[in-house]
């Protein structure tokens, strides 16, 4: 006998200016955080420089809160942004694959002029 466990998203509006996250994203990071058992974290994503086209997304689970930091709920889910990077993902949309090609988060992100052939960074 399997126990499956589901998480109630609710999904605000995104904002044209800020970062979005689709409800299948919001689902799936709601997930992860139950797994990590922890009500503390939220998802960060940042913009470093790195990569073949000079920039790279970085997301990860995060307990700090930084100076400047954007915070956008949906739900139970916190995605922050710290102030340098979200000038860059101004009206950006996480979401979450699971194909049999591809399994994990995307960005489409209306910011980024081109990426590099393997997809990994921007500019």
């Amino acid at each position: 006998m399997s126990t499956e466990t589901t998480t109630d998203v609710t999904i605000t509006p995104a904002q044209s200016t800020g970062i979005s996250l689709t409800e299948v994203a919001a689902t799936k990071v709601a997930a992860l955080l139950a797994q990590e058992g922890r009500d503390d974290l939220c998802l960060r994503v940042a913009v470093q420089p790195g990569g073949c086209s000079g920039l790279r997304y970085q997301l990860y689970f995060d307990d700090r809160s930084l100076d400047g930091d954007d915070v956008t709920e949906f739900g139970s889910v916190k995605v922050v942004t710290d102030k340098m990077s979200t000038p860059y993902l101004m009206g950006a949309s996480i979401d979450f694959v699971d194909t049999i090609e591809k399994q994990g988060f995307t960005i489409d992100n209306p910011n980024a002029q081109g990426s590099c052939a393997c997809g990994d960074s921007f500019h």
